[in-house]
């Protein structure tokens, strides 16, 4: 009986005297996750550029005026309409993932030059709220449309003739 007390005596002195095992490994899970887009494209419209139409110079300096949202025309000051040719607001389409949120940023010149004095660029503007910087959503199905209008100052008996310039609308994911 004694043998029996002192191996169970020993085996608690073992089981409490020993000590505690420190855990050397654990882990965990996480998930990888990643997002796939469309390439986002945008091409202008080549048919529809931004073209302040045909006007009539005076003695006395105008502006005119496109309307980034609609295309319509506005003339003031000395400057007239001339009916045949209204111009027209340049339209930009663009494709992406629905949803996403893409920055537009428009870069306009400061002058359309042409055959006399250069015809100053008052101001451009994006469709849908105006400015040089906008953020929209692509909606649903991925397609969108940017519309870009501006206001030219045209001088007291400006020269006549055809006046262009280039401009840029540049389109990213955000």
């Amino acid at each position: 009986m004694r043998s029996k007390l002192t191996l169970a005596a020993l085996a608690a002195t073992a089981a409490f005297a020993s000590p505690a095992m420190a855990q050397t490994v654990d882990s965990d899970q996480a998930t990888a996750r990643g997002v796939v887009l469309l390439p986002l494209t945008l091409t202008h419209d080549t048919s529809q550029p931004l073209n302040f139409g045909t006007v009539l110079a005076s003695p006395l300096a105008g502006t005119v005026a496109i309307n980034a949202d609609d295309g319509s025309r506005t003339v003031t000051g000395g400057v007239s309409e001339i009916l045949l040719d209204l111009g027209g607001r340049a339209i930009f389409n663009g494709v992406g993932t629905e949803g996403q949120l893409v920055d537009l940023t428009l870069t306009p010149p400061a002058t359309l030059t042409g055959p006399g004095p250069a015809i100053v660029v008052l101001d451009m503007d994006l469709d849908s709220g105006g400015g040089f910087t906008q953020t929209r959503t692509i909606p649903a199905g991925g397609s969108f449309v940017v519309g870009v209008g501006g206001e030219f100052a045209i001088a007291a008996n400006q020269t006549n003739g055809t006046y262009s310039a280039t401009f840029t609308v540049e389109a990213a994911y955000q």
